[in-house]
């Protein structure tokens, strides 16, 4: 066992599950099988659920050199019967001597399960090489199956002196067209949802879609909060529902039902969520949706894991003082708007001491094109 080897193909494997950008609602898996010499003699990674998993790949890749040969795998083989066949009996049958895995599958149907199987039929397994960088690449994968809620990324673009518009409500273009291609490429492309308000929608009619310009991207499930279904019937996201049936409303029981009624017969999916104010009889303007609540039933629809936030301060707010947001995506543009009324990114009402403020629990900046991107992660 040489610690530098495992250590030097995990990574490997690990750039390999990268490439499974679209795999959700499976996690990013990636395997190399290395001979004892050390030659790469097999690998793959899982390109999206229902298609082999990353061990069929880098098994067919090997064939009969797999025999006595070192699987890494980014996370702990398979042991159910699924849309696939069980990995961790392909590959004690394939003959692999050794089974290295980042981390432990949370997935009730596979929990230890697989490496139990290669160790009773004589595989030697290693266990926590790379797991740090392994749980990175599969948060939204390892938080939904050991809580039901999705992973949620709040992006966000200001300006220098943190406005998200101008006095006057212009917001075109804050961030650099780098940036913004990079939204589309690394987040609204690997998503499973996303979200935004009902102001968004009414101020910007935003289409909420992927483009990706020289290829065709994965258009998300477009999420409008929208206590009392203001959503305009003839807005991009309801257009586009009549197209693909993408577009979701959530609302509450106060909302009107005739307006309940016309979004779903123009293709949407209408979520009637709890009330922040449950006991509210105003139909007009009665509770909010109650986010934590919209969060659980997201966890169970459609394979949601992963839920990107575009929206106002007010919603962004609502998420952040309820603990629902996981990552924090904030580009900042070297310019200034200035302005007392200009918004910001973040509304509500806010904490009252310093004491109180949220906690980061680890951040980094990098840089895209001009401007400044802050990754920040709570919990």
């Amino acid at each position: 066992m040489n610690a530098s080897r495992d250590e030097q193909f995990m990574c490997r494997a690990l750039r390999l599950a990268a490439l499974g950008r679209h795999a959700s609602p499976n996690p990013m898996v990636g395997c190399v099988l290395a001979a004892p010499d050390g030659r790469v003699v097999g690998e793959g990674y899982h390109p999206q659920a229902g298609m082999p998993h990353a061990e069929v790949y880098a098994l067919r890749q090997a064939g009969a050199r797999a025999r006595g040969a070192t699987a890494y795998v980014s996370l702990e083989p398979c042991a159910h019967h699924g849309r696939t066949p069980p990995c961790a009996d392909a590959l004690w049958q394939a003959g692999v001597a050794r089974v290295v895995a980042a981390l432990t599958d949370p997935d009730p149907r596979v929990a230890g399960r697989g490496l139990e199987r290669l160790r009773a039929g004589g595989v030697d397994v290693t266990v926590g090489v790379g797991e740090t960088a392994a749980r990175a690449l599969n948060a939204a994968f390892l938080k939904h199956r050991t809580s039901g809620l999705p992973w949620v990324v709040l992006k966000t673009a200001m300006t220098l002196d943190g406005k998200v518009a101008a006095v006057t409500g212009d917001s075109r273009w804050i961030t650099s067209p780098l940036s913004r291609k990079a939204v589309h490429r690394q987040l609204r492309d690997r998503c499973d949802a996303l979200l935004t308000g009902v102001g968004t929608v009414l101020a910007d009619d935003p289409a909420l879609t992927t483009r990706l310009g020289h290829r065709a991207g994965r258009d998300p499930l477009r999420v409008i909060v929208d206590s009392r279904c203001r959503t305009p019937l003839d807005s991009q996201v309801v257009r586009r529902a009549a197209e693909d049936g993408k577009t979701l409303i959530a609302t509450t029981a106060h909302a009107d039902t005739e307006r309940r009624e016309a979004l779903a017969a123009h293709g949407c999916r209408v979520l009637v969520c709890e009330s922040d104010l449950p006991g509210s009889d105003d139909i007009g303007g009665g509770g909010r949706v109650d986010l934590a609540d919209l969060m659980r039933r997201l966890g169970t629809q459609d394979d949601i894991i992963g839920v990107l936030v575009e929206s106002g301060g007010g919603l962004a707010a609502g998420l952040l003082a309820t603990g629902l947001v996981d990552r924090w995506l904030a580009f900042v543009a070297p310019k200034i708007v200035c302005g007392r009324d200009a918004p910001g990114p973040v509304g509500g009402v806010g904490f009252a001491r310093m004491a109180d403020a949220l906690p980061v629990r680890e951040w980094r900046t990098r840089r895209c094109g001009p401007d400044l991107v802050i990754d920040a992660r709570f919990g």
